[in-house]
């Protein structure tokens, strides 16, 4: 295997443990409306991210470093091309960190409900269109035979892109529910178990059709493996729901979003960004990876750094992984 097909596995790695990861986190933020009723719940909900919402972003700037450092071609077709979305992405990002660092400053109810509001946003927003975005990366884009993003943003607002944004909404929203049966107690924890039994369902249909399309245009043996996976995780994850098994369902949920994502990268490579217009005009592993010795600088580098950055994570999350309840909440923090 050359070193640009390994930095290629290494970039759907580093892609699937930010959706597996941030997936619940977003999750958390857009329950923040549909869940929790009044302050204090929300405080709860907030609490059970606090810790490690940060550290989960993580995962995305080294995804994107690796992307630009690895592939630039690919990067730059990518960030060019889809500027508006990732911008979009990117500001709710930062006011999503402020909202969770401001939120409680100040005890006047209108400040902490905006930025309970601008959490549940900025959480549904980035949730929706990170799947437009991989949707369209998978489907193909107009890209000209100088590897140049020509389309425009109408463009990446197709039927199947939009139905991927669904998918990872829905599909996050789930991860986050049964994240947040995982971490409380008392009646909370109860109504997330009957909020993930309803949002499963909806989220298993749009998933199958999504990732049926994906098989039948672009699959193969492999795909077709990754989408059974898939399927059979998260029907398995709501079996665990109903029992009151968080743990496994949680593990579940995740196993979904990983298979899922897997899928969409088996059906992609060799491609990297496939041209709509040309065959010949797609991005590859070949023409978009940087040189030889690039990749193998990067390679020292990743395999020295990487697992350090796993086991502090792991270490954050083993600290923080006892269950909270509202009255866990301090009187003077509990607006």
């Amino acid at each position: 295997m050359e070193l640009h097909d390994v930095w290629f596995v290494l970039i759907a790695v580093l892609w699937t443990g930010y959706f597996f990861l941030e997936g619940f986190d977003f999750g958390v933020g857009i329950l923040t409306k549909m869940l929790a009723r009044g302050r204090l719940e929300k405080r709860v909900l907030i609490n059970t991210i606090g810790p490690v919402w940060d550290g989960n972003e993580v995962w995305l700037i080294t995804a994107g470093g690796a992307t630009f450092a690895a592939f630039p071609e690919w990067y730059a077709t990518l960030f060019s091309g889809f500027y508006l979305p990732l911008l979009i992405i990117l500001v709710c990002l930062i006011v999503r960190g402020v909202a969770f660092e401001y939120r409680a400053k100040r005890p006047e109810e209108n400040w902490q409900r905006n930025w309970e509001t601008a959490i549940f946003w900025t959480s549904l927003i980035p949730a929706f269109l990170w799947g437009v975005a991989f949707g369209n990366i998978v489907r193909g884009v107009k890209i000209d035979q100088n590897f140049e993003y020509v389309g425009n943003f109408w463009d990446l607002l197709n039927p199947y892109a939009l139905l991927g944004g669904l998918v990872t909404l829905t599909l996050f929203t789930f991860h986050g529910t049964v994240f947040v049966g995982l971490k409380t107690v008392g009646d909370i924890r109860e109504r997330a178990r009957k909020l993930a039994l309803r949002l499963g369902p909806a989220a298993a249909v749009l998933a199958l059709i999504f990732l049926l399309w994906t098989q039948v245009e672009n699959g193969d043996g492999t795909s077709l493996v990754a989408l059974v996976v898939a399927v059979v995780a998260l029907v398995a994850a709501l079996v665990a729901v109903s029992g009151s098994r968080e743990g496994w369902a949680f593990a579940l949920s995740g196993l979904t979003i990983v298979a899922a994502v897997a899928m969409l990268f088996l059906t992609l490579f060799p491609n990297v960004m496939p041209s709509s217009l040309n065959d010949d005009w797609s991005l590859t592993v070949t023409n978009a990876s940087s040189s030889p010795y690039t990749l193998k600088i990067m390679t020292w580098c990743a395999g020295i750094a990487t697992p350090i950055i796993l086991l502090y994570q792991s270490w954050t999350y083993w600290v923080f992984r006892k269950r909270i309840g509202t009255h866990h909440i301090a009187p003077d923090v509990a607006h």
